[in-house]
């Protein structure tokens, strides 16, 4: 494996976290670590994007993005990686296919906001990444409703694991998902956008 690239072995249980981490914040870690203890994880890697499809405005440097990420984190368990940006992937369906490649037996589990399962049938190839990995869906703020009734919900209802059977996710096959709600924390990026602070720190730099 490439010194640049995080360590997993056969059998591993692994999350990923996408996003811009655009800045992160505590909101991040505690769904991470929520996400440790209800669906079984090993690890969880946090994927720092060098840019979302979705979003016509780029987020700030990456190499900014990931030392705010590392600074924030006092966690072992947590890998912070910009494994997009050395495997030459964009869209998350790419990703998940160039992990598995590069991991065989490593059993990932990819982790996402509710507010994520409300627009993901909006992402590219959003049924072949149901289809690819078992999802654990977080609950946050606002988003309970719109996530439950949303396309994806609906496409995959059968596929839906009971949030008493969290720890399940991972220890079968693909297409699975589950939603739990976890105690909330209404940090967002958008909102340390907003306030100046993060703008102003890059360009301070």
């Amino acid at each position: 494996m490439p010194h640049h690239l995080p360590h997993a072995r056969a059998g591993q249980i692994v999350g990923l976290l996408g996003g811009s981490f655009d800045p992160p914040h505590e909101g991040h870690v505690h769904i991470t670590r929520e996400a440790i203890k209800r669906f079984g994880l090993g690890q969880v890697w946090w994927l720092v994007s060098p840019g979302n499809p979705l979003k016509a405005e780029g987020p700030a440097d990456l190499d900014r993005r990931m030392r705010a990420c590392r600074d924030l984190l006092d966690d072992s368990r947590v890998i912070v990686t910009d494994v997009e940006r050395h495997i030459g992937t964009r869209y998350t369906a790419q990703t998940l296919e160039g992990l598995q490649k590069l991991y065989p037996g490593v059993r990932f589990v990819w982790l996402m906001g509710a507010d994520n399962l409300a627009s993901f049938h909006r992402w590219d190839r959003w049924r072949d990444i149901m289809r690819m990995v078992p999802i654990g869906v977080i609950a946050r703020p606002g988003d309970r409703m719109s996530a439950r009734f949303s396309k994806a919900a609906r496409v995959f209802r059968r596929d839906r694991l009971k949030s008493s059977h969290s720890l399940e996710l991972a220890r079968g096959p693909a297409p699975r998902w589950c939603f739990v709600n976890i105690p909330l924390r209404r940090e967002s990026s958008t909102a340390l956008r907003a306030s100046g602070a993060w703008r102003k720190g890059a360009s301070a730099e």
